[in-house]
């Protein structure tokens, strides 16, 4: 039996957004702000807020202040409007700011002023810290706990906490983790008037890239540019097989490259798509599923990839466009698997698209607002040529402006400008704060050499094995993943896990888009999976069963990290063409067969045994001697083609 959706009418989506903004301040802490009752709070909020990433653009022109004051002033502003905007507690107002909050807004800022003042008398004890560095350095750290608890939970905080611990009592601990411990004194002085703590690199990377970028993003939304993707992906896939779901993976993938939050793309396009699917027949579960996965996907999708790429950027020491071309092929693999799952779904229970009287055109899409796509374009070419990120997303956010003002639909008034900046400030809180909660963790490491101990320690789990210590490796990521962000996970599975695999050879830029890839995936799988729930309160499907659907869907992002590993002409960087066609077009073919497996359907239903031989095939493409890659290539073809004379047969009877 075959249904056809129908877009939602204005009603429908009005009720649909009004139901996603309760989920999204659910799932997302970031999104539980404060929305106060007196003008001039608001006011003076958007004040401070704008003139921060104006103060960042500038700062990517011409360097205001030394290092450590840069850094310092970026958390201290990202500390006071998080205190201002977000409540300590879910009974507390979220219309009034109270004396309490207001207190440690003002001593946030107290933090960088004391380094802005006294800079010259850090500098000259030459690390032998003063009492009243003691004092600041303490009120720091709690400041920064705090905030990022407010805003990315208790998880992180938590791990902070524990880990400025070990590096108290180390000298009491048994075996390989004691060590010779530190003072309190030490791992104050450390944790803030170094650039190895709190101002480390990960808030080198939030106060240098990642604001300008999630700035550029704002002014790209506030231009109109999630219309032009979900009509774009309404008039290329809409009329497709399971046309609404294929319209929610492109729409999602492009969005959730853009912002970096998975939760907030599932509930952006989620809204508007996840209605959709169910109305042409897919369960509320698969619905939500697809969602959430294309959703997670942005992440590791170029051209911006949320945040993390520019911190692996740095880390690396390599240029963000290097980081951005590896990702391509295997995030491309990634949306392929969800693509076919999503087909063959639709194949199978004979699930139709949207009738093509009621989607818009392609051409009167671009006509209308195909010139969005041309920041992109310009941000692309601009880091191509080899200018600096910084550089590139100031020339784009005014393009931007520029850019929109081509259409009526698109153009940005002073107001609508004014708004995209603050608009960007607060959606880079999150991520500035838990940059600067995770440069605790990372300095711990640092200083007791406990990264050095863990990767031995994933080593001796391994055994030796490549594909052990991988399946440790992404084990490890995911468990970090539940808890944290995707950013502060990838910065410590990369402290901790990439020198492990870098001891068998492995490229570093491999071995850290393989953490970074699974502490993303970990948004997916339950017990804690906040872009599969956010996705089950859009469609009133189960959360956990939700989340496991999710996970079967994004099956091709748990085996494409193994197969760049094994096959690093996937990542393009110093591969022959011949051997990057031939990379890509087997993982194709094993993201069909796993699949198909996945789905039970290849042509018709498939019995477990064919399934058992599918999955088998898929499994052995993985790996890159040729013998095993023919067995698999082998396997698929004799379940493809038993496959297509089954359903040959069955037509034969019909008839």
């Amino acid at each position: 039996m075959s249904t056809q959706a129908q877009l939602p009418n204005e009603e429908e989506i009005r009720d649909n957004e009004s139901r996603a903004q309760a989920i999204l301040q659910e799932y997302d802490k970031e999104a539980g702000y404060r929305v106060f009752s007196k003008k001039w709070l608001t006011i003076a909020v958007s004040v401070i807020a704008v003139l921060f990433a104006l103060y960042h653009m500038y700062a990517a022109y011409a360097i205001p202040f030394v290092t450590l004051k840069h850094r310092s002033l970026h958390v201290a502003i990202v500390l006071c409007l998080i205190f201002v905007l977000y409540p300590g507690w879910k009974r507390a107002s979220r219309q009034t700011l109270s004396a309490l909050d207001g207190l440690l807004a003002v001593l946030s800022l107290g933090t960088a002023g004391y380094i802005f003042v006294y800079y010259m008398d850090i500098v000259n004890r030459g690390g032998i810290p003063s009492t009243l560095d003691v004092v600041f350095a303490t009120i720091t750290c709690l400041l920064v706990l705090e905030a990022s608890r407010r805003v990315a939970g208790w998880e992180l905080t938590a791990m902070a906490a524990i880990f400025v611990a070990y590096a108290y009592v180390g000298p009491y601990l048994p075996g390989d983790f004691g060590h010779r411990g530190y003072t309190f004194s030490d791992i104050a002085n450390y944790m803030y008037v170094t650039t190895e703590g709190i101002f480390g690199d990960a808030t080198a990377v939030s106060a240098s890239f990642i604001i300008l970028f999630i700035i550029f993003g704002a002014f790209l939304s506030k231009s109109g540019m999630g219309t032009l993707f979900n009509d774009l992906s309404l008039s290329l896939a809409g009329s497709s097989k399971g046309g609404p779901a294929k319209v929610g993976v492109i729409a999602s993938a492009v969005h959730g490259s853009i912002n970096g939050s998975a939760v907030a793309s599932v509930v952006t396009t989620g809204s508007f798509t996840i209605p959709m699917m169910k109305r042409v027949g897919y369960k509320p579960e698969f619905a939500a599923g697809v969602e959430a996965t294309a959703a997670v996907g942005g992440q590791i999708l170029p051209p911006i990839m949320g945040a993390a790429a520019f911190i692996m950027a740095e880390t690396l020491g390599v240029p963000y466009i290097t980081i951005a071309i590896a990702a391509l092929i295997p995030a491309i693999m990634y949306y392929f698997g969800l693509l076919v799952q999503v087909h063959l779904r639709a194949d199978r229970d004979n699930l139709q698209g949207l009738g093509k009287h009621e989607l818009p055109k392609v051409r009167d899409v671009l006509r209308e607002r195909g010139h969005l796509l041309l920041p992109l374009i310009l941000l692309v070419a601009l880091l191509m040529l080899g200018y600096t990120p910084t550089l590139v997303a100031v020339i784009t956010i005014i393009a931007t402006v520029v850019i929109a003002a081509i259409r009526p639909s698109s153009r940005m008034n002073a107001r609508d400008v004014l708004q995209a900046l603050e608009n960007g400030v607060r959606d880079a809180l999150g991520v500035a704060v838990a940059c600067a909660a995770v440069g605790i963790t990372v300095g711990v490491f640092s200083l007791t050499g406990l990264g050095l101990k863990l990767a031995n320690i994933i080593l001796m789990m391994g055994s030796g094995s490549l594909f052990m210590t991988l399946f440790f490796t992404m084990i490890a990521s995911i468990i970090l993943g539940l808890g944290l962000p995707s950013i502060p996970c990838y910065i410590i599975t990369a402290t901790m896990a990439a020198p492990a695999l870098s001891s068998y050879g492995i490229d570093p830029l491999a071995s850290h888009l393989f953490v970074f890839y699974f502490g993303a995936i970990a948004n997916l799988t339950p017990p804690i999976a906040l872009a599969a729930f956010a996705g089950a309160g859009i469609a009133g499907s189960d959360p956990q069963r939700t989340g496991w659907i999710s996970c079967k869907l994004a099956l091709a992002g748990f085996i494409v990290p193994f197969i760049f590993i094994y096959k690093p002409a996937m990542l393009i960087l110093d591969s022959g063409v011949a051997d990057i066609v031939f990379a890509t077009v087997a993982t194709g073919l094993a993201v069909i067969a796993l699949g198909a497996a996945t789905e039970g359907y290849l042509f018709t239903k498939i019995n477990w045994l064919m399934r058992a031989v599918l999955i088998a095939g898929g499994v052995l493409l993985i790996f890159p001697e040729m013998y095993l890659m023919g067995a698999g290539l082998l396997l698929m073809v004799v379940a493809g083609v038993v496959q297509y004379v089954k359903k040959q047969s069955g037509r034969a009877i019909q008839a």
